[in-house]
Formats: structure tokens, sequence, C-alpha cells
């Protein structure tokens, strides 16, 4: 198939180059020149393992190309993905200004009969707002479909070559068979299409990620009340998660959810309830749960130390996740910015989220290139992200590294008994 995708944000690449993969041809576009300069040199602009092999291959096939011009695109194109940003606004709202203005140039541009696809994860009405863009603009007949996306940071190309689940949101059978036609390929293991109205698929997204990071705000309250009585979350959470209507998923406590998806999109569906007159009680309290999370090592910090003037803190993890070098929303943002407030230095490593960090705090905190680096002469470290290399490290190395032997493991990545052992002080999470 011939196909255009408008955005390379993270999003728009993934879907590009696996369609790409699959055999479609694929016409990336975005109006920043440097970044289709970058991706036409075969680099990357984001981290995603797997994403820059696929892309250099499918490029160097003419499968997959880059290009600024839109309305090329869209003549050369039978399904044209919308897949640019909706920023949080103010009050929480999906800011559509990116995905209106796309779909506003791709009417203007249509030659022919036109799938547009909305790919961007959008609040309930938008497909109706981009077909009304898109009517004003063109007498050509066109269909628009939501097709929210479902991809984990970190997995995304298996995600997407490999799918638990299609949703397709569709109001006509022309556009349904193109989209199945599209996915096939895709679901072959049995994984369903799900078809559904407009609407339906909208809310399938917001849903989806809200009610994960309902089940992490949970599990984190879990854990503070752990602290209070006694008791061990890694137990309770064994214990529940054994419970088949339960699952283990998303059970794992620590200082709180970040990332591109799950902060803004619970945001985003608690306002989109409000604006048609419901109260969403429990996302408002997931969210508030989050925030407070976000500060619990800090709070950890103070309570051993007393006064954290002058004392040096040592990160590992700045990424709101492993496997990728975004920061949207990381909790390791809240950390930093606290303890400097409270007048301490800190030293912090990542082994993807170097970059990413350099233009989150600037010159406001030293970033290492190395793990043990970061340990030399501080006081204390905290663990913030669970990267794989800091599962296993040298114990014995971190002891005379630290001026203290003082651990706050904000990802429960250590055993309690074994730090014990080992001369350090412990802290974690809910144990």
């Amino acid at each position: 198939m011939k196909i255009a995708v408008v955005g390379t944000g993270y999003v728009g690449l993934v879907l590009g180059a696996c369609l790409a993969e699959n055999g479609n041809d694929v016409i990336c576009v975005d109006k920043d020149l440097s970044k289709i300069q970058t991706l036409k040199a075969g680099k990357m602009p984001i981290y995603e393992p797997g994403l820059e092999e696929i892309v250099r291959r499918n490029h160097a096939l003419d499968r997959l190309s880059f290009s600024t011009d839109l309305p090329s695109a869209v003549h050369a194109s039978d399904i044209v993905f919308i897949a640019v940003g909706t920023p949080q606004g103010e009050d929480g709202s999906a800011d559509l200004q990116y995905v209106l203005a796309v779909a506003r140039d791709v009417g203007r541009a249509m030659n022919k009969y036109t799938v547009v696809v909305d790919k961007s994860t959008v609040p309930v009405g938008t497909a109706k707002k981009v077909h009304a863009t898109i009517a004003g603009e063109t007498t050509h007949p066109f269909s628009v479909v939501s097709n929210p996306e479902f991809l984990k940071q970190g997995a995304a190309i298996e995600d997407f070559m490999y799918p638990d689940r299609v949703v397709i949101g569709c109001d006509d059978e022309r556009s349904a068979a193109t989209m199945q036609e599209l996915y096939a390929p895709f679901t072959r293991t049995g994984a369903p299409i799900l078809l559904m109205d407009t609407a339906s698929a909208e809310l399938c997204k917001y849903a989806a990620n809200s009610i994960l990071a309902t089940r992490i705000s949970f599990m984190n309250e879990i854990a503070n009340v752990c602290e209070l009585v006694g008791a061990d979350v890694d137990m309770v959470r064994k214990a529940i998660g054994a419970d088949a209507r339960i699952g283990t998923s998303f059970l794992f406590p620590g200082v709180g959810y970040g990332g591109s998806c799950f902060p803004k999109d619970v945001k985003a569906l608690v306002r989109s309830a409000a604006d048609h007159g419901y109260d969403f009680e429990i996302l408002r309290a997931v969210d508030a749960v989050n925030q407070r999370q976000k500060s619990r090592l800090v709070s950890k910090l103070q309570a051993h130390f007393t006064d954290l003037a002058g004392r040096t803190i040592a990160l590992w993890g700045l990424a709101f996740k492993p496997r990728t070098d975004d920061m949207r929303e990381a909790p390791a943002i809240t950390i930093v910015n606290r303890l400097l407030e409270l007048g301490a230095a800190v030293k912090a490593y990542d082994p993807e989220a170097q970059h990413t960090a350099r233009q989150v705090f600037g010159d406001r905190i030293e970033l290492c290139s190395k793990s043990y680096d970061a340990l030399r002469d501080a006081d204390a470290l905290a663990v913030v992200t669970e990267w794989n290399e800091f599962r296993e490290p040298d114990f014995g190395r971190m002891r005379q590294l630290l001026k203290h032997p003082v651990v706050f493991d904000g990802r429960n990545i250590y055993s309690p008994e074994q730090m014990k052992s080992l001369g350090f002080t412990y802290y974690s999470i809910g144990r």
C-alpha cells in the first residue's frame, strides 16, 4: 500500500518503519527540516531498541522515505496517518491544534479518495472535528478513521509487529476494508482486529492507559501502608497477583509513573469527562497519588540526613523507564528539582538519557558518563530507573566510592537482607 505518515515523533517513526518493514511504501513527513535530514542520514532522533536498524534497512530499500513536502506525500498515498503531538493544555485537555492543522493541509492537498487515520492520542470527538476540517477544504471523497496506538516504549517494535489487538474506529465499509487489509499481516497469529465506531476507538487508548496508571498508583498506596504497619509489599504484590482476576502486570511499587502517555492521558480523560459534566474522581486521585509518590525518595533522604544542604546525592537512572531516553514527566525530574531546592548537589547517570537530561537540567547537575563515577564522594545513592545494568552491580566498589554506604532504592531492585549483610543502610518502597 501507498502510505503517508505525518509526524516523525515516537509514534510516527515507529509506525512508518514497521509498515515499511512489511512491504508497504511509506513516506514520513515532518515540517522540521533538520529532523528529516537527520533521518535521511540514518540517525535517530529518539532511542528505541531495534528502530534504527529497521529505518536504515527500509530506507536503503526505498520502501521508507522522508520529506517535508506534505502535498506530494498526500498525492502519492492512499492512506494518510496523522501522528503529530497532542500536548497537554493548562486545564489538562489535549491540544488538538497540530492535529487539525495537518487535517486542513491534507484536505487542501487531497486529489482522490483517501483514508485519513488519526494515530495521535486524541479525545472523543476528534474524528468528527478532523472530518469537518477536511470537508471544509476538499470536494474529494474521504474517510476518517481512529486507530489508537498501544506501544510500550522500549518494546515498541515488538508491540507493533505482534500486537495484542488492533483497534479500528470507522464509519464506513470502504475504510474498514482498507484498514483490515493493512493490518492483516500483523494479526496472523490470531490477535483480533476490533472494528468499532470512532468515539469508542478514541476512548480505548485513554481507558487502557488510565487503568494501568490506576494499578501503579494503587500499589504505591499499598506500599506506603506497608511501611506504616510493618508489612512487605513484595509479599502482598505476589499474593494479589496470583489471583487470576488481577494478574501480575503493573503491580510493582516505586517512585511513580511518567512518560508521554500515562500522565497526559489520565489528565486528558479527567478533563474530557468534566467537559461532559462528569467528575472522574478515581482518576483525579490516581494523578494526585502519583504526584506525591514522585517525592517519596526525597522524604526518605530527608528523614535519614535531616538536612540535605551541602550533601551530594548520586542518582542512577533519569529516563522515566528503562530502554528509552524519554524524560517526559519522569520522576527523576521531580526528585532532582526537590533535591536542588533543599541545597543538595546531584550527580547522575543514565545509559541513554544523558543528552535529554542536559536539555532538562542544563548545568544544574553533574552528568556522569559511567555509573560508578556518579558514586564517587556522594553521600548516598538513589536508584530511580531500573535499568538492567543496575541490578547486579559491584557492591564492594559501591561501598568504596560512596562517602556513606546508604542506598535509597526507588524501584525495589535489591534485596533488603542482602544489602544489610553487605553493610549498607538500605531504604526501599513498602519494605
